[in-house]
């Protein structure tokens, strides 16, 4: 059955390290390592090329890519899990502070720090 939804994500995933008693071995700590990892792996497809060759990437890179993204999305949501944190809301949140922070008539096509606008 495809997954259509985060919280059916996070209980497919929920239930796929519980399935192998990965729960031994999915605390804050390690899964935040195996985030940074993964996301470094997520670099490394677009290490050394140019900005436009990062846009126009041959199907096995871009496959690469999809593969790594995903490796980072299900180690977020697991941490989300162990943590039980709504990435959703948190997300949400994230926004109506970062809207806050780079209102539209400062940020728009700058990439300054909300400090330097």
């Amino acid at each position: 059955m495809p997954i259509t939804s985060l919280e059916q994500l996070a209980a497919s995933v929920r239930e796929f390290g519980r399935e192998r008693d990965w729960h031994l071995y999915h605390t804050p700590k390690n899964l935040t390592a195996a985030l940074i990892v993964e996301a470094a792996e997520l670099l490394e497809p677009f290490q050394w090329l140019t900005p436009e060759q990062s846009l126009n990437l041959s199907p096995d890179k871009r496959e690469a890519v999809r593969q790594e993204m995903a490796d980072v999305l299900i180690y977020l949501v697991s941490l989300a899990n162990c943590l039980d944190i709504d990435l959703l809301k948190a997300a949400e949140d994230k926004l109506a502070i970062n809207a806050a922070k780079y209102p539209v008539e400062k940020a728009r096509g700058s990439c300054a720090k909300s400090h330097e606008l």
